[in-house]
């Protein structure tokens, strides 16, 4: 029997045009035998904008829905997972060959394991990489590790949560994403950091694009009160997940 991974993506009308990037490389994942990927592209509002950019693939599922941010429409995408396994994918990112397969073997081979995440290097505008000071070794971070790390260097993780791959029963267990207008996928990351053992894959699983307009470059962002609000929120269902005492694995 054919088992899938399940390709979540969020997209708004902004970031659209960067869908043909982002499927040509799913097509360029090569995965093991009886294993293939789906892809679930959800809307955050609806409009005429983004169909235009989906792909003519069976593989490919689209839906439009209520605008409420990348949050809730990568949720709501999660009532057309077929697959035992969640791969994040955000609209304006690229896979590098072989990232699908190295979170997948992962996961596989550790049962323990809740998710995986792994290098990102950001794609600048000129097609030029940078990547990311202080990556952890490749290897399972133990469950806390995450939150300590984000607590003591000014709410940064020591890991990206778009690069997230992730059991769907966990995922789902925990309630998807956070209810945030931002930082929800980070609030996902410690939440299942307090759970559950993760996994670190030290090769490049992404290519982050910055560009003008994405919305992580938008001042309302950072505006400090909202900011301190996400986090206080972040760190507390944390906390309580840890002392709460469930464990996955």
């Amino acid at each position: 029997m054919t088992r899938r991974i399940t390709v979540v993506t969020a997209v708004h009308a902004p970031s659209a045009r960067f869908l043909p990037e982002a499927y040509a490389s799913l097509c360029e994942q090569r995965l093991p035998d009886g294993w293939e990927w789906e892809w679930l592209i959800q809307e955050d509002g609806h409009g005429d904008k983004v169909p235009r950019y989906v792909p003519d693939d069976a593989r490919v599922s689209f839906r439009q829905g209520r605008a409420g941010g990348p949050g809730v429409a990568r949720t709501m995408a999660l009532a057309r997972a077929q697959g035992p396994y969640v791969k994040v994918l955000d609209s304006d990112d690229r896979l590098p060959p072989g990232a699908l397969g190295r979170d997948l073997a992962a996961l596989e081979a550790r049962p323990d394991l809740g998710w995986a995440t792994s290098r990102a290097l950001d794609l600048l505008p000129d097609g030029s990489t940078e990547g990311f000071p202080g990556d952890p070794e490749e290897g399972p971070i133990e469950r806390g590790t995450v939150l300590g790390h984000w607590a003591a260097n000014g709410f940064r993780a020591p890991v990206h949560p778009a690069t997230l791959f992730v059991r769907r029963e966990l995922l789902l267990a925990l309630g998807g994403w956070m209810a945030l207008p931002a930082s929800e996928d980070t609030g996902l990351l410690l939440a299942l950091d307090a759970v559950s053992v993760g996994w670190f894959t030290a090769e490049v699983g992404l290519f982050y694009r910055k560009w003008e307009g994405q919305v992580t470059g938008r001042p309302a962002h950072t505006d400090p009160v909202e900011r301190e609000a996400r986090m206080t929120v972040v760190a507390a269902r944390a906390r309580a997940l840890a002392e709460l005492g469930w464990r996955y694995g």
